[in-house]
C-alpha cells in the first residue's frame, strides 16, 4: 500500500481509499487511483478485553470484528445495515452509525464511529506516517517543538483550533448524528485535541488510514423487541423523547409507505403480518444481561408510551428471537424495498439521511412531507428516529434538465429546513458529492474556510479524494444518469417485463448496497466469495453491463471482452435474483450477453457438449453401457473428457441401464384420481430414473394418475449458461405445442429437478412473452413438495434427522418451505441451513477451467456441513448438480425428496436401519461393460469437437 501511494505521489495522481463501496453520497467515485482495502488489508489484530478495545486493519468487515468481540461479551457499537459487508475503514471514512448506534450513545462513548475511535495509524499523501489520537497540551507542545512535518501538522492544527474555537462551538449542531463536515470539535481543549477523531468522517480527503484502535462496549446479549403502532409516522416522531428516556439499544421508525413497497415486491409477507395495527411503527429494542431484565425494560417503555399522547394503536412484545430477527430484516432491507418497486416511479438517493434534534422529529417529518408535496415528490419516511435521522429514497427525475433543476431546488430547500431545525445535512451517509456543496448553508463561510485549512494541513496538493467536502463539484455534476444519459436500447431475447422491456433499465437496478459482498449467509455471490474481486460481484457485473450500454468506458458493446471475463465466473446460480434487494438478475443478463457475444463466433466445445445435452442423452440412453465404458475406461475416458471440455478431475455421471421414459412406456396407468403430468427432465431421465420412478410412486400414493409427455421434451436448462437462446426458444415452442392440450386443460405439471422447474417459471415467460400459453404454463408447474403440501398430503412417518440443502434456483424462484414442511410432516427433525451454492451449478463445475473454483465454492459451506453430518442423518438435495457435487466430494449420496418419501413408504423393506439412509433401500445403478462398439461414443464426442471447430456461429442473428 505504501509503495502504491509513493507511486501516485511520484506521478501526481489523486488517491481514493475504498472499503466495501456501499457509500451512497459519491465518496468512493472519483478520477483517482482507487485503493480497495477489503481484499488484502483486513483482519482483527488484537482484542484488548481489559482495555475494551480492538486493533483492526481498515479492510476488516464489521461483522468479523463483532464476531471476535462477542467471544468476550463485547461488541462495536455503530452497526450500519450493511454490517455484514461494510468495512471499518469505510465506517471511519464517513463516521458511520447504524441501527444500534443508540446503544453506544447510552452505554458507550457515543453513537458515531468518530466517538468510538481511540487511535489511528495514518499516512499522508506526502509520505508522513504516524499514529494519532488524543493529545494533551504537554504532548502537543512537545510534538510542535520537535519540528519536522509532524510538528508542522500539529502546530497548524492548534492554530486552526485557536482561531476558530468560538465559531466551532457556536455553529456545530448539537445532535447525536452530526456527520456532515470535518470534526473540528474534536480539536477543542474540552475534547482532548483528539486528532484521530478529527480525521474520522473526512471521507479519505485528508489521509490514508492503515490501522485503527476502536472502543468496544458490552454486548448486552439478552434482547427484547417492542413493536408499537401509531396512526401515522408523524406521531411516531412525536414520541421519540419519551422512548429515549427509557435508554433503548435500538429505536427505529417505519411508515406505511415502506410496508406498501414491501407488499408490492412480495417481500417479507410472513414478517409484515407480525406488525401491530397502525400506519406508523416504532421498533424499540432493549438489551441487558438476562432476558427477564430486557423484557422488564420493554414493559416499562410500553407503560410510559401508553401514558403519552398520542396513544399507540397497537403493540407487540416479541418473545421469539427468530421473529425478532425477521422484523429487523424488514428494517434492514428498507433501502432495497424502496427501490424499483413494481408500478412505481424509480427512486434514488440524493437526499436520504438528514438528522434533526430528537425532540423535533415529528415536526420535521410533517414539514418535510409538505416540502415533498410542493415539489411533486413522494417517498417512504423511515430510519433511526431514536437519534433524529430520517432515511428516504425520493422519485427524483434525473433524465431531463427540468428534472435536474427541480432536484437542485428541492435539495437546497431541504437543506434550509434541516438547518432551521438545528440539524445535520447528513446523519449517516456523509457528504461526498451529494451534499458537499450544501455545507455552507449548515456551517457558514467562516467554518467553510476552517474546513479548507484543515484539509490543506494534511493534503496541501489536493490529491486526496478531491472535490469532496471542500471546493466540491456541484451535486448535479458527474451523475450516473443525467440528461446526457442516452444508452443503447438493444433488441433482446428476453422481454424484461419488470423493466418495461428495456434492458438498459435492468442495468441501472443496482443501487450499490453491496449485499453480494457478504462472506456468509444467502446464496449470492459465490464467485466473489472465492476471488474477492469486485468484478465477480453482482454489483460489479451489473455496473460493467451499465457501462457497456453507456458506451463511454466500454466502447465495443456486446463484443466486450471485459464484460465477458467478468461474467465467465458467474455460476448462473440465480442467487442474486433471490437475494439482491433490487432484483438484479445476472444469470439472465449473462445469457443475454452471451447470446449477442457469440453471434458470428465459434462457441466453445463445452457449449456444444452441455448445451445439446438433450440430444446426446437421447443417443447415449440407447447404448448406456457402451457410453459408460467410453467415459470411464482408462485412456478413452480421458480423451472423451478432453473432447467435451470436462475437467479430468471430474467423474462423469453414469447413464442408467434404462431411461425413465423407456421404463414408463411399458407401465400400465394406475390410479383414478386427478391427472398430473410428470416432467421427465433430461438429467434424471437419463442418469437417475429411480428419482422419477419414486416421484410416480409418491404421486400415486397421494391419489393421482400420473402421465408424462408423449414425446421427449426438454426445457433447455443448459442452453442459458451458454447464451444459446435461439435454440432455447425453439425447444420452448415445441414444448408449448406438445403440451397445448394440457395447458388448456389446466393439468398440474410436476417437476423433480429444481433448475427445470425454475426454467418453466422464470425463463419461459421471459423468453416467450409473445405466446400467451407461456405464462399459463408457468403457472401450472409445481415442484413435487408444492403440489403435495398444497393438497394436504400426509406422508408416512419416518423418524430421524434430515439435512435439507436447497438448490440455488429453487431458493431464488420459489423457496424451500414446502420441502421442509413435507419432511417435517414425516416426523423428521429438519435442519435447513442458509448455505450458499454447492459450486457445481449445472455444467459450470464440470468445465475443465472451472473445476478449482467450483470446489472452492463448495468448500465454503455445503461440503464441510455434509461431512460433519452424522451418518444416520438423511441428506436431501433435489438438484442433480448438487447431488453430483456432494457425491464426488464426500462419502455421502444425498436423496431426492421423492426418494425420502418413498423410503417412508417402504419402511418394512429397509435393509439396514443402522446404515446411512441412502443405503437402506437398494438402488440400481448401471454396470459398466467394455465393448469395441464404444468407439461409436468416441466418434460422437469427436463430432462435438469438429462441430465446435467448423460450425463457427451456431448462434443466431439478434432478434429484431
Amino acid at each position: 500500500m505504501l509503495l502504491t501511494l509513493e507511486a501516485c505521489r511520484r506521478h501526481g495522481v489523486p488517491v481514493l481509499s475504498r472499503g466495501g463501496g456501499t457509500s451512497l453520497g459519491g465518496q468512493t467515485t472519483n478520477v483517482a487511483v482507487v485503493l480497495d482495502f477489503s481484499r488484502y488489508m483486513n483482519g482483527v489484530l488484537q482484542i484488548d478485553v481489559d482495555g475494551r478495545s480492538a486493533r483492526v486493519l481498515p479492510g476488516t468487515v464489521l461483522d468479523l470484528l463483532r464476531d471476535e468481540a462477542t467471544k468476550y461479551g463485547l461488541t462495536f457499537g455503530p452497526d450500519p445495515s450493511t454490517h455484514d459487508r461494510c468495512t471499518l475503514g469505510g465506517m471511519i471514512g464517513n463516521s458511520a452509525c447504524g441501527i444500534h448506534a443508540v446503544m453506544s450513545e447510552f452505554y458507550g462513548p457515543g453513537p458515531r464511529t468518530e466517538d468510538n475511535v481511540e487511535e489511528l495509524e495514518i499516512v499522508t499523501y506526502d509520505g508522513l506516517r504516524m499514529r494519532v489520537g488524543p493529545t494533551t497540551e504537554e504532548d502537543l507542545r512537545r510534538i510542535v517543538n520537535e519540528g519536522g512535518r509532524r510538528g508542522e501538522v500539529y502546530r497548524r492544527l492548534a492554530e486552526l483550533r485557536d482561531r476558530y474555537a468560538d465559531a466551532i462551538r457556536e455553529r456545530f449542531p448539537d445532535v447525536p448524528r452530526r456527520v456532515s463536515g470535518y470534526n473540528l470539535t474534536e480539536l477543542l481543549p474540552e475534547r482532548g485535541f483528539n486528532v484521530a477523531r478529527a480525521l474520522v468522517g473526512s471521507e479519505g480527503t485528508c489521509v490514508t488510514v492503515l490501522e485503527a484502535t476502536v472502543t468496544l462496549v458490552d454486548a448486552l446479549p439478552a434482547r427484547s423487541l417492542l413493536v408499537v403502532g401509531y396512526s401515522s409516522v408523524y406521531e411516531v416522531g412525536d414520541v421519540i423523547p419519551c422512548v429515549r428516556e427509557q435508554r433503548p439499544v435500538g429505536c427505529e421508525g417505519l411508515d406505511r409507505r415502506l410496508i406498501d413497497y414491501d407488499q408490492k415486491k412480495g417481500a417479507h409477507a410472513r414478517d409484515l403480518s407480525m406488525l401491530p395495527d397502525g400506519d406508523g411503527w416504532l421498533l424499540i429494542e432493549f438489551g441487558a444481561d438476562t432476558k427477564e431484565e430486557a423484557d422488564e425494560q420493554a414493559r416499562r417503555c410500553l407503560d410510559a408510551l401508553q401514558r403519552q399522547s398520542p396513544k399507540p394503536t397497537g403493540h407487540r412484545l416479541m418473545d421469539d428471537p427468530s421473529a425478532e430477527a425477521r422484523i429487523w430484516a424488514v428494517r434492514e432491507s428498507a433501502l432495497g424495498a424502496t427501490a424499483f418497486a413494481p408500478n412505481e416511479k424509480d427512486t434514488w438517493p440524493g437526499w436520504e439521511d438528514a438528522a434533526v434534534p430528537v425532540d423535533r422529529v415529528g415536526v420535521y417529518l410533517r414539514e418535510f412531507r409538505q416540502l415533498l408535496e410542493q415539489h411533486g415528490y413522494d417517498c417512504s419516511l423511515y430510519g433511526h428516529f431514536g437519534q433524529g435521522c430520517v432515511h428516504t429514497r425520493i422519485d427524483f427525475d434525473f433524465s431531463s434538465k427540468e428534472g435536474m433543476d427541480r432536484y437542485a431546488a428541492f435539495t437546497a430547500e431541504a437543506a434550509d429546513l434541516v438547518v432551521r431545525h438545528g440539524g445535520s445535512l447528513s446523519g449517516e451517509h456523509g457528504d461526498g458529492q451529494a451534499r458537499s456543496d450544501l455545507l455552507p448553508k449548515m456551517y457558514g463561510s467562516e467554518l467553510m474556510n476552517a474546513f479548507r485549512e484543515f484539509k490543506a494541513i494534511w493534503d496541501p496538493d489536493g490529491k486526496m479524494n478531491p472535490g469532496r467536502i471542500v471546493d466540491p463539484s456541484p451535486r448535479t455534476a458527474d451523475l450516473r444518469l443525467g440528461p446526457g444519459y442516452q444508452p443503447e436500447r438493444p433488441d433482446t431475447y428476453f422481454s424484461y417485463p419488470e423493466d418495461g422491456g428495456d434492458f438498459s433499465h435492468a442495468t441501472v437496478r443496482c443501487v450499490g448496497v453491496g449485499k453480494c459482498r457478504r462472506e456468509d449467509g444467502g446464496t449470492m455471490c459465490p464467485s466473489w466469495r472465492v476471488t474477492h474481486d469486485e468484478q465477480h460481484t453482482t454489483r460489479g457485473r451489473a455496473h460493467l453491463l451499465f457501462e457497456m450500454l453507456r458506451g463511454e468506458v466500454i466502447t465495443d458493446g456486446w463484443q466486450s471482452e471485459e464484460v465477458k471475463a467478468s461474467l465467465d465466473l458467474c455460476l448462473a446460480c440465480k442467487g442474486c435474483k433471490g437475494d439482491c434487494p433490487v432484483d438484479v438478475d445476472i444469470a439472465t443478463y449473462k445469457a443475454e450477453f452471451l447470446a449477442h457475444y457469440y453471434e458470428g463466433k465459434r462457441r466453445p466445445r463445452q457449449a456444444l457438449a452441455f448445451g445439446y445435452i438433450d440430444v446426446w442423452t437421447s443417443f447415449a440412453s440407447k447404448l448406456p453401457s457402451l457410453v459408460n465404458f467410453a467415459t470411464h475406461a482408462p485412456g478413452i475416458g480421458r480423451f472423451s473428457k478432453w473432447v467435451a471440455g470436462v475437467s479430468q478431475q471430474r467423474e462423469v455421471p453414469r447413464f442408467a441401464r434404462q431411461s425413465f421414459r423407456a421404463s414408463f412406456a411399458g407401465r400400465s396407468p394406475r390410479g383414478h384420481g386427478k391427472r398430473v403430468l410428470l416432467w421427465p427432465d433430461t438429467f434424471n431421465d437419463a442418469f437417475f430414473p429411480e428419482i422419477l420412478s419414486a416421484a410416480v410412486e409418491v404421486l400415486e400414493s397421494a391419489g393421482h394418475r400420473v402421465i408424462i409427455p408423449d414425446t421427449k421434451l426438454c426445457c433447455g436448462r443448459a442452453l442459458y449458461d451458454y447464451g444459446m437462446l435461439e435454440r432455447a426458444k425453439r425447444l420452448w415452442s415445441r414444448t408449448l405445442d406438445e403440451l397445448d392440450h394440457e395447458i388448456a386443460a389446466g393439468t398440474p405439471i410436476v417437476g423433480v429437478e429444481p433448475s427445470c422447474v425454475a426454467a418453466f417459471r422464470d425463463e419461459l415467460p421471459n423468453l416467450m412473452s409473445d405466446d400467451p400459453r407461456a405464462e399459463k404454463l408457468a403457472g401450472q408447474v409445481r415442484s413435487l413438495s408444492e403440489l403435495l403440501t398444497e393438497e394436504g398430503f400426509q406422508p408416512p412417518t419416518l423418524r430421524g434427522n434430515a439435512l435439507l440443502h436447497g438448490h440455488c434456483h429453487q431458493k431464488a424462484v420459489w423457496g424451500t418451505d414446502s420441502d421442509q414442511r413435507l419432511l417435517e410432516g414425516m416426523g423428521l427433525d429438519v435442519e435447513a441451513p442458509e448455505t450458499g451454492c454447492c459450486g457445481m451449478a449445472g455444467a459450470f463445475g464440470f468445465e475443465s477451467d472451472k473445476y478449482e473454483i467450483s470446489m472452492q465454492v463448495g468448500e465454503l459451506d455445503v461440503l464441510p456441513r455434509v461431512r460433519s453430518t452424522e451418518q444416520k442423518t438423511l441428506i436431501v438435495a433435489n438438484g442433480f448438480s448438487c447431488r453430483e457435487q456432494v457425491m464426488q466430494a464426500t462419502e455421502r449420496r444425498p436423496l431426492h425428496l421423492a426418494e425420502a418419501v418413498r423410503l417412508a413408504l417402504h419402511q418394512d423393506e429397509i435393509l439396514d436401519h443402522e446404515a446411512p439412509p441412502e443405503r437402506q433401500l437398494p438402488v440400481r445403478r448401471p454396470r459398466m461393460r467394455a465393448s469395441a462398439a464404444a468407439l461409436f461414443v468416441a466418434a460422437l464426442f469427436v463430432a462435438i469437437l469438429l462441430l465446435s471447430l467448423w460450425a463457427p456461429a451456431l448462434g443466431a442473428p439478434a432478434p429484431r
